[in-house]
């Protein structure tokens, strides 16, 4: 299983699945227009382009799923406070650790992430 299904129940987006992103995106500006939102926060952007509140936790996971030397590390939570991505649980080893930092910090909006609830097993 992995990190985006574990975490939130989602399937990774398909490229290809043209027609549930425009419908997404639709959806998107058509909340920013009743809510009188001219731009989403980066931290607030989902995976479609869509306003999300844990928009940033779900792209790093997504961002996790898509690198092939993170492997779901399964005692492991991504969170986030405003645009802190929050880690949280165990992991196999601190080179697993530093590696998910630098991926977190690579995905637009992330500002800060604190590893301070992270347990190294390894």
């Amino acid at each position: 299983m992995g990190w985006l299904k574990r975490m939130f129940g989602l399937e990774k987006p398909s490229e290809t699945d043209e027609e549930a992103v425009a419908a997404a995106q639709e959806t998107a500006v058509a909340a920013q227009e009743a809510a009188g939102v001219d731009e989403i926060p980066p931290e607030r952007v989902g995976l479609y382009g869509e306003y999300d509140q844990s928009g940033l936790a779900k792209r790093v996971v997504l961002a996790f799923d898509e690198n092939d030397e993170l492997d779901d590390e399964e005692r492991l939570w991504v969170a986030q406070t405003s645009s802190k991505v929050v880690l949280k649980g165990e992991v196999s080893s601190q080179d697993i650790l530093d590696k998910m930092v630098d991926v977190a910090m690579g995905v637009d909006g992330a500002t800060e992430v604190d590893t301070e609830q992270v347990t190294v097993l390894g």
